[in-house]
């Protein structure tokens, strides 16, 4: 059994600040490096960055956490709120939590982090009222798989069409 490295703390985060923009350059680096076969470049991160915003991960559409050691950040759990079929919603409409830029780093790997935030993402949702979460991941992303089937996701029917997605993950809240 793992147990959690209390050193390590994690916040909610606004996207565009200083800490989740550093988190999700961490997290492009990892999953496209590993996508690409080699270190994606400032420019690509920068496109994707702009690209897409993450804007939504922030009340009342989503929430945005960081998790830093000391003044490294060392991984990263957005939650968007969503309806079944993937539009984007306020609170006043039945919502579906969605994972998404789920990143732990290889040097806190193995520390507990990875379910320590998926936690965090569950309390926060069912706080909210939310009864189901689901995600998507690529097919090489083995240890990911690992980690959320670990904690109660099953696979389930495609709910968007990813060109990166190859597997669709979807768990109940109690």
């Amino acid at each position: 059994m793992v147990v959690p490295d209390a050193s390590i703390v994690v916040a909610v985060t606004k996207p565009a600040e200083p800490q989740a923009q550093r988190a999700l350059r961490d997290y492009y680096h990892d999953i496209g490096g590993r996508y690409h076969g080699r270190p994606m470049t400032e420019a690509e991160i920068d496109g994707i960055l702009t690209e897409d915003a993450d804007e939504d991960l922030q009340p009342p559409t989503g929430w945005f956490w960081v998790a830093t050691l000391g003044e490294r950040v060392v991984g990263c759990i957005g939650l968007r709120y969503v309806t079944e079929d993937g539009t984007r919603v306020g609170e006043d409409r039945t919502r579906v939590g969605e994972l998404t830029r789920v990143y732990v780093s290889a040097a806190v790997r193995r520390r507990g982090l990875g379910a320590r935030l998926i936690g965090t993402v569950e309390q926060q949702a069912a706080a909210d009222g939310v009864t189901s979460l689901r995600l998507d991941v690529r097919t090489d992303l083995v240890e990911a798989r690992g980690l959320y089937t670990r904690h109660g996701f099953h696979e389930a029917p495609a709910f968007n069409d990813s060109p990166y997605a190859g597997h669709w993950l979807r768990k109940t809240l109690r």
